[in-house]
């Protein structure tokens, strides 16, 4: 449950829904007529001034974030309110508000009119005029202010009630994963023609003529002295004979790699601007 005395400590926090998602960044805080925070303004995005509301009269504070019992989307949705605009919230908007949320409506114009007796009153103010969280019969006075005037965060205490705080905006980027592309492999056949040279062996004939000699005289005479004969020569020759077999040659696969680039994002941020008039100079000195 979160009180009074956490109400300086939840603007600028994550926001979280019950699943545990980042929603977006706590901005603006309103109360409940008592000095509780009852409603608080969520920046969802980079840009924009919009911002949308949730009750927290379940919020938790854990940690260094604010978790509220709604999902993300049911925030999202909520009405908007003009973040610039320093006006309070009107009855129907407040009705608005308890309808989208399903609480007792029956109660919301009169929770809200007790706490905003005055000119655009935040959180913690009453009786205030553009009173701000923990501001108390001040006018324009904001967070901690007691009994000032036109003070930002002023330290009550001796010889510091003529200071102020000078606030600004920064641009807070996050980062999300998403798909952009996929890669496939496939394998597929061809058919494609191959010559290989290959040496052949073949046999073939021919006549060879000797004289008798003493050598070959036995085979000479053997046999009768004149008769009819043949002689047969078988001849070989190689033929080449061709087969294909499959044969692993190499192993493809797909890797990835992270590399980094740079982009530039940019968004409107407001920020506090100081003026004096001193008596001892003419019109006012603007202080950046």
């Amino acid at each position: 449950m979160i009180g009074t005395e956490h109400i300086h400590r939840l603007s600028g926090r994550e926001l979280h829904d019950r699943d545990g998602n980042k929603i977006g960044t706590v901005g603006q805080i309103w109360d409940d007529g008592a000095g509780r925070p009852g409603w608080a303004s969520v920046r969802t995005g980079l840009f924009g001034m919009n911002e949308s509301l949730v009750p927290l009269n379940d919020a938790e504070l854990r940690d260094d974030h604010v978790v509220v019992p709604y999902d993300k989307a049911k925030v999202k949705d909520a009405p908007n309110v003009d973040a610039s605009d320093d006006e309070p919230l009107d009855t129907d908007g407040v009705d608005r508000l308890y309808q989208h949320y399903g609480l007792n409506s029956a109660d919301s114009s009169r929770d809200y009119d007790a706490g905003t007796t005055s000119d655009t009153g935040y959180a913690g103010a009453t009786g205030t005029e553009a009173g701000y969280a923990g501001s108390t019969g001040t006018e324009a006075g904001y967070a901690g202010n007691t009994g000032q005037e036109n003070g930002y965060d002023r330290d009550t205490t001796a010889g510091a009630s003529d200071g102020m705080t000078r606030s600004e905006e920064r641009l807070n980027v996050d980062k999300q994963r998403e798909q952009v592309g996929r890669a496939r492999l496939r394998k597929y056949v061809v058919t494609e023609q191959q010559q290989v040279d290959v040496p052949v062996q073949r046999e073939e004939v021919r006549l060879e003529r000797e004289p008798i000699t003493d050598a070959n005289r036995g085979a000479a005479y053997d046999g009768p002295a004149i008769t009819e004969s043949e002689h047969e020569v078988t001849l070989h020759a190689e033929r080449p004979v061709v087969e294909t077999e499959a044969v692993p040659v190499e192993r493809v696969r797909l890797g990835k790699e992270t590399v980094t680039d740079q982009q530039t994002v940019g968004g409107e941020v407001r920020k506090e601007r100081v003026e004096a008039d001193l008596p001892d100079e003419d019109g006012r000195r603007a202080l950046d």
